[in-house]
Formats: C-alpha cells, sequence, structure tokens
C-alpha cells in the first residue's frame, strides 16, 4: 500500500534491530520509541496525536513483564501494534440502518475529494448486499456532476434521482418520497462542496440534514491532502456531527499521517477505504488489518475474503476433481488467471503476505504479460488446450505467430502450466494432503477460520481428500 510504503519500512527497520536483541534495557525500549516517533511525524501524523500515542507505548513497555511467549523485542512491537491499532479503533465501525426504511446517507466533503465517486461505491455495495439503493443528485453547482452521478448509476445499475439545478433541500425531500414509494431502502445523498469551508456551504449542509435525516453523515477526505484533511474533519464534525469517514484515495502516494491523526482529532471512525477509481475500489477499513499492513505483518484475513469473493466454489470443486485425474487443461489455467485479476493488482496481493511485501517491493510485475498468456492460449486448438503435451516446435511456431509473441514466449507458458500444475496440486491436497494447510499452526488455522468462514477453495482436511482418491479407485473397480 504507496500511502503507508514510508512509514511502514522505517518501523519495520526498527523493529527489525529489536528482534536481533535477546534482552531489552530502558535504554533500547527509548531508543526504539524515538525512532517510532520520527517515523509517526515524517508520516505526517499530527504532533499531539504522536506525543500521546509514543507516551502511551512507553508506559506499557517499561517495567512490563514480558509475556512467556514473547522475546522482549517481539513484546514491544505487540505493544506498539496495540498502541495503534488503539489508535484507529479496535474493530471495524459498521453503517447503521434505520429501523424503518429508506435509511439515509449523506455525503459531505470539499470540492474535488471524490464525494460522487464513493457515492456510486457505496451504492454498488448496498446493491451488492441486497439492498435496493437510489442515489440522489444534490449537488448542483459543479459543472456535469449531476451528469456524473447519472453515468455512474447507469454503469453499476442504481438509480439516481435528479430535479435538474432545482433547490437542494427540494431535492431531498422529494427524493426521500420517490424512494417511499418505489422501494428503495437506502438513500445516498451526494452532496455540494467548495473549495475551502465557508459558511454558505455548511448552512446548505444544515438544511439538507434536517430535510432528510440522515442514519449516516460521512465525510469523504482526500488522504493525499495530509493534515488538512484532519482541520476539515473537525470543521465538518464540529458543524454537522459526523457519524463517519470515508478516506478516498488511499492507494495514493502519500505519507498517510491523516488516516491515523482523524480519529484522534475528531473521535470518527474510518469505516471506508477508497482504494482506486473504480466503482468497486471500496474497503471497509479494519483496523487491525491497517496496522499489521503498516508493520510488514500482512493481511491475510482481506486476501482471503477477496479470494472468496473473486472465485467461484463450484468451479474450485470441479478444479480439485481435474487435479486429483491431472486433468488441468489451459482453459482451466487461463480461468484461473482471470479470476486472480479479478482479486486486483497482483502487487497490492504480494503486500497481504506477512513477510512478502518488504521484500517484493523493489520487484516490478508487469501484469501486461497476463494479456499475452490470453492471446497465446486463444491461439491453441482445443485439443492443444486440453493436451498441452502435444505441443512440439512447429506447433509453438504456429501459436506464436497467432498471438504477435516469440516461440520462447510460449515455451516459458507451457512451463509455466506445468509447475501451476504441481503447485496446485500440493494446495488441493492431491499431493502432500493439503501439505501447506497442514504445516500451518493450529491456532493460526482456526483463527483465519473463524473470522472468515472460508474452507474453500483449498482442502483443510487431508483425510477427506484420501477419501475421495480411494473413492475414485474403487470405481475404476
Amino acid at each position: 500500500m504507496a500511502l503507508f510504503e514510508g512509514l511502514g519500512e522505517k518501523l519495520q527497520a526498527t523493529f527489525k534491530r529489536l528482534r536481533s536483541k535477546g534482552r531489552l534495557t530502558e535504554a533500547d525500549v527509548n531508543e526504539a520509541l524515538r525512532e517510532v516517533r520520527v517515523a509517526l511525524l515524517e508520516a505526517d501524523v499530527s504532533f499531539q496525536v504522536v506525543k500521546d500515542l509514543v507516551a502511551a507505548m512507553k508506559e506499557r513497555a517499561v517495567g512490563a513483564e514480558v509475556l512467556e511467549s514473547l522475546t522482549p523485542g517481539q513484546h514491544v512491537i505487540k505493544i506498539v501494534q496495540d498502541e495503534m491499532v488503539n489508535l484507529l479503533g479496535q474493530t471495524e465501525s459498521k453503517l447503521k440502518f434505520a429501523s424503518r426504511p429508506p435509511t439515509v446517507f449523506m455525503l459531505v466533503g470539499l470540492q474535488g475529494a471524490g464525494k460522487t465517486t464513493h457515492g456510486a461505491k457505496l451504492g454498488l455495495m448496498m446493491k451488492k448486499q441486497g439492498k435496493r439503493p437510489l442515489m440522489v443528485a444534490c449537488d448542483i453547482y459543479r459543472p456535469a456532476a449531476v451528469k456524473q452521478l447519472e453515468v455512474l448509476g447507469e454503469q453499476i445499475g442504481v438509480p439516481v434521482f435528479t430535479q435538474g439545478q432545482k433547490d437542494p433541500v427540494a431535492i431531498a425531500r422529494a427524493a426521500l418520497e420517490h424512494a417511499r414509494r418505489h422501494g428503495n431502502d437506502v438513500v445516498i445523498i451526494d452532496t455540494a462542496g467548495r473549495l475551502h469551508i465557508n459558511e454558505e456551504l455548511m448552512a446548505e449542509l444544515t438544511a439538507l440534514k434536517e430535510a432528510a435525516p440522515p442514519e449516516e453523515i460521512l465525510l469523504v477526505a482526500d488522504a493525499m491532502t495530509g493534515q488538512d484533511a484532519v482541520n476539515v474533519a473537525s470543521s465538518f464534525h464540529a458543524r454537522l456531527g459526523l457519524t463517519g469517514v470515508i478516506l478516498a484515495k488511499l492507494d495514493g502516494d502519500t505519507r498517510g499521517g491523516a488516516a491515523l491523526s482523524i480519529r484522534a482529532a475528531t473521535g470518527c471512525p474510518i469505516k471506508f477505504a477508497g482504494m482506486g477509481e473504480k466503482t468497486d475500489a471500496i474497503e471497509v477499513f479494519h483496523p487491525q488489518r491497517m496496522v499489521s499492513r503498516i508493520l510488514g505483518m500482512g493481511d491475510v484475513s482481506t486476501l482471503i475474503e477477496k479470494a472468496q469473493e473473486a472465485f467461484d466454489e463450484k468451479m474450485m470443486l470441479e478444479m480439485e476433481d481435474k487435479l486429483l485425474r491431472s486433468e488441468l487443461s489451459l482453459d482451466d489455467f487461463i480461468e484461473q488467471v482471470r479470476q486472480l485479476r479479478k482479486m486486483g493488482p497482483l502487487s497490492s496481493l504480494l503486500e497481504m503476505l506477512p513477510g512478502v511485501g518488504r521484500q517484493m517491493k523493489d520487484v516490478q510485475i508487469d501484469e501486461s504479460q497476463i494479456v499475452k498468456v490470453e492471446a497465446m492460449v486463444s491461439s491453441m486448438t482445443a485439443e492443444e488446450r486440453r493436451k498441452p503435451s502435444i505441443i512440439k516446435d512447429s506447433r509453438k511456431r504456429r501459436i506464436a505467430r497467432g498471438s504477435g509473441v516469440t516461440v520462447q514466449d510460449v515455451g516459458r507458458l507451457l512451463k509455466q502450466y506445468d509447475e501451476t500444475k504441481k503447485m496446485m496440486k500440493q494446495f488441493s491436497g492431491a499431493q502432500g494432503g493439503g501439505k501447506i494447510a497442514r504445516n500451518m499452526p493450529r491456532e493460526q488455522l482456526d483463527a483465519l477460520v473463524g473470522e472468515t468462514g472460508y474452507t474453500r477453495p483449498f482442502s483443510m482436511n487431508p483425510n477427506k481428500m484420501a477419501d475421495r482418491k480411494k473413492g475414485k479407485k474403487k470405481k475404476k473397480r
């Protein structure tokens, strides 16, 4: 995650030095916390927040008994992790819904923060959860703001309520009535912004709040504006009583202090994180997972959730059976690649793997190579895709010509396919009985399954896989 890259690197370097020490003195702890303080200040976290955070860390670290399961270095790291989680909030903050629909969500913020885009992201999220959202265009001042919301609504299949350049308060009232008549249970109001906070903007937002009482008032704050995002959040909260924050552009190249300061400055939880321009590029903000990513500990839970969304369980069960029979074709291989791409950029996925993100940060992943792979597979015959072993030199040359690549590229693809086939067999339990899941510490495996309910696509039960193999053999007899 580009946002926290600098902060993460500095904190991880500090922790690496701590881990190398068998015993820590008070001087070691003070030195480590001094480096933590400098790293947070350089990341643009506000001074008062840093001061309070480091004081809380020091109080716990100095003179505290070290847990039996941890070394002194690990103990200090755990304290830093715990206090950063406390700063961001212990758990994710869920949206509140009205007891009698429709539920109103009002998005506020400065012009250019991304309110309209994030209104559409929220609308798509509600639609996926089985709701019937209605987006309302109350930004009548910015050129093409209404049209932008209409285009986004058409893209995601969510209706948009508009009344041109009428009074925003009248539009909000009419939208609520429309929602009641047409069975829309969630109303998302896109409000106007200004380049800066002024009395005219606040008066309009206050009137909108009274006309269509919202269950949630969500500030869309641009993470790339640094400490100014904290000042904006404080001002909006003082006038409107914010219930949460959507931190936009969290994938941007900035220092990230705003994310760590907003909750402390306003008491408002960060509810969502905008991770890109696409309408599905929004994540629920999990404080514990975010801190784990900052500290280089990975984010396996989010990775698993992305896999659950991207991969079809029925298809994965069919894939297991094909692996057991050694019938994985190149059609299956390319389908797996496409499913993987649905999870997001490969570089982002690598950052979620514990211990991998930092090691791979300088590795350039050329995702255009995936397009080449698809072209090569498309240039093969159905028989070649089903039995890649028949592809010899003359066939390689034909495939290369048909897909605009070199013969060497085709050879590399076939080699990759063979290696992937072997690796997936190990994951599925066909060889070694689910070796990776079995070697995972029981507590970690239980925690993952308990948090996500995830048991597929890779079997966690090697005995079950063995029984299935025996069943296949019995059938043949």
